[in-house]
């Protein structure tokens, strides 16, 4: 049985540290049994998601989260000794047993939830299979925002066993892991993917001690563990930061991890880049960490392999009976299931090889299986996150998680950006509606009506507005909506009344100059979720009146905006001012597109919708023949007391002549309320760079 004690340097590591309850580690994963004795003093806590928080008791999604929490947080002296005990563990379910797979834009809520609440290293056991390490812009901009506020995305590599990528394990900034044996060599079905060859390395990941739901220990395979033990060495230094007297910096933990790695040394082994950058070396990273020099006894020791098995250890190399019928039944119930034609992905766990015919389409491969090329499945994958295992299937679920609720203080707030759209729920509940609405008259024939007729919703809502309380209101980014909107209170009649409004301009000519091509949505995000009648579930947002709710008329907004700005603008350059403000709208609706949930993006998001102020600057810089280049978002140096302000900047350049110095305008925006503020005059100066 492979206890992580027995990792080589890791007890040097525990005599200078047990972990700092400062640092912060979040777990992406399962639901975790925290009533498992090796938890029992941990300092655990779980933000609520859409994850059902009661979990199935036999449940391989609550196995594995439990397991790999286990690896990091199990307290020394118990059944499990974790890696990084005496750290703070933060606990966000992303994966459950109903539902194993999740999109890139709710791992990307996750990330955000674990950012906001003060995560160092985020632990993500799972991955999507990519041709390139490709990545939707959620989960992009989710990565980004981890590198602004220095926080460690640690993400297991995968299990495919093949010249492959997942994300996020091969994004920038993340740290990828993949697994190796007791012996150091790399496991068969762990991923080698050129990002990796950068910033991947091995850890043990073969039958990994852990946490069994219910009580008891089980030993457990893949890189799902192999990316706990990272994690938890990561945290350990950043422990050893805080003795220090330094300020926790994650970044610096990663250089070290992969400047510290050790080659592997295999003559057998064909192909080196299965070792990616190289094996985890501990003391080698405590001497990187401190700017010193491994000594040659520490390369010794490290070039040695994993060290698992050990004659110091000897009672790590045992299984007792118990865990032994464990880990049967557990192959025995995912045999079952590929019997039975699961289309659901398994569980991110390699089991103990276990010989089975070729798997289907419609089958579940049990244990650590030959994978075909992925090229002959690639097409099968959809943008979905799912733990890592040998082959993974399509299946039409999702998760998404959601805010705590509360009544006292409330739920984060939203500025949000995007096109409305409604949903029923319930086929009972859109039939209810066919029946209610009107008919339509098409060639003198009277026709039932059709509730997703926008244009039919739009007239039967303006002469019975209480109906629009019945259906589910959601704000889309291209055709995902990200949230229901859920009017309460005393405003609710005159919120319906704008969002009603707001539809009917969407469905316009855009000639037209009452065409919406966007909205703007304030509100904060209530806890409460709704699952939409394809069977997402989505986070509901409730606008508090009907302050900012803003419909782009882009047409007339412009206009409105040119026609401020007149005396500052000739004729001839009144097409590029429209130009121009066109594109910064259209370029950050689809190049900075975000859950409007951060502080920066709510600034950013408001900026967009005051196009107006927008707009006066735009104009000084086409005047000037210049360009927009860059859009950039930071922490205001300057603010009002118990305010939350950010600067917007945009950056102009000539595209005739290099030469010339950039402009830059700075504009303030202040998002501590519901609805953000700009502060002061926009400022502009020119810059070189």
């Amino acid at each position: 049985m492979a206890k992580v004690k027995t990792i080589p340097g890791l007890n040097n590591l525990w005599e200078q540290t047990l972990g700092n309850s400062d640092i912060c580690v979040a777990v992406l994963d399962g639901l975790v049994d925290s009533s498992h004795p090796c938890f029992v003093g941990a300092d655990l806590s779980q933000i609520p998601t859409l994850v059902n928080p009661n979990p199935i008791k036999e449940g391989l999604m609550y196995q594995h989260g439990t397991h790999v929490a286990s690896v990091i947080f199990g307290q020394h002296g118990s059944p499990v000794e974790g890696i990084a005990p005496q750290c703070k563990g933060l606990i966000i379910p992303i994966f459950c047993d109903k539902e194993r797979k999740l999109s890139q834009l709710d791992l990307s809520r996750a990330i955000e939830q674990a950012v906001q609440a003060g995560a160092h290293i985020i632990n993500i056991s799972g991955g999507q299979l990519t041709d390139y390490g490709e990545a939707d812009d959620w989960l992009q901009q989710a990565v980004a925002l981890c590198q602004q506020h220095n926080v460690l995305i640690v993400a297991a590599a995968g299990n495919n066993g093949c010249d492959c990528l997942h994300v996020p394990a091969a994004l920038p900034a993340a740290l990828a892991v993949g697994a190796m044996n007791d012996n150091g060599k790399p496991i068969d079905y762990s991923n080698w993917g050129s990002a990796y060859q950068t910033q991947g390395i091995l850890a043990p990941g073969e039958k990994i001690l852990g946490a069994k739901t219910g009580g008891g220990i089980i030993e457990l395979s893949g890189t799902s563990f192999a990316t706990p033990i990272v994690t938890g060495v990561a945290a350990l230094l950043l422990s050893l930061q805080k003795q220090w007297g330094e300020q926790p910096n994650p970044q610096k933990v990663r250089a070290a991890l992969l400047k510290s790695a050790t080659p592997c040394d295999f003559p057998e082994l064909e192909d080196k880049a299965r070792c990616l950058v190289g094996k985890l070396n501990i003391l080698g990273a405590i001497e990187k960490f401190k700017g010193g020099v491994m000594s040659e006894e520490q390369e010794a020791l490290s070039a040695s392999g994993c060290g698992c098995q050990t004659s110091a250890t000897e009672d790590a190399v045992t299984i007792n009976e118990s865990s032994a019928g464990d880990i049967e039944a557990m192959n025995a119930e995912i045999a079952a299931s590929a019997e039975e034609g699961i289309t659901e992905a398994a569980t991110g766990m390699i089991q103990t090889p276990t010989a089975v015919a070729n798997p289907t389409v419609n089958q579940m491969p049990p244990g650590n299986m030959p994978v075909p090329n992925p090229t002959n499945y690639q097409n099968y994958i959809q943008p979905y996150m799912t733990p890592n295992t040998p082959m993974s299937y399509p299946v039409a679920s999702s998760v998404t998680p959601s805010q705590a609720p509360s009544d006292i203080n409330p739920g984060p707030l939203v500025y949000a950006l995007g096109t409305l759209g409604y949903d029923f729920g319930t086929e009972a509940r859109r039939d209810s509606f066919k029946q209610l609405m009107p008919g339509v008259t098409i060639d003198n024939t009277i026709v039932p009506a059709n509730p997703y007729d926008a244009r039919q919703m739009v007239d039967y809502l303006g002469d019975n507005l209480s109906e629009a309380k019945s259906l589910i209101w959601t704000l889309n980014l291209e055709l995902t909506p990200i949230y229901a909107i859920e009017p309460k209170g005393a405003f609710a009649r005159d919120v319906y009344a704008v969002l009603q409004e707001l539809l009917s301009g969407q469905i316009q000519p855009e000639e037209d100059e009452n065409y919406v091509e966007r909205v703007s949505i304030p509100g904060i995000l209530t806890g409460r979720t709704v699952k939409l009648f394809s069977g997402q579930i989505v986070p509901v947002i409730e606008p508090q009146n009907t302050r900012g709710l803003y419909g782009w008329k882009v047409n007339t907004l412009i206009g409105a905006a040119l026609d401020t700005i007149g005396a500052q603008v000739g004729e001839t350059e009144e097409d590029n001012v429209r130009r121009t403000l066109g594109g910064f709208l259209n370029r950050i609706y689809y190049d900075f597109r975000n859950l409007g949930t951060t502080s920066q993006d709510r600034a950013l998001n408001f900026a967009t919708t005051n196009a107006f102020q927008a707009a006066t600057t735009i104009a000084t810089a086409v005047a000037e023949a210049m360009e927009l280049d860059t859009i950039t978002v930071e922490k205001s140096p300057f603010c009002r007391v118990d305010s939350d302000c950010w600067d917007v900047k945009l950056k102009f350049f000539d595209p005739e002549n290099n030469r010339r110095a950039k402009k830059v305008f700075r504009f303030t925006i202040d998002v501590s309320d519901i609805i953000p503020v700009t502060l002061g005059k926009v400022r502009t100066w020119s810059t070189a760079y």
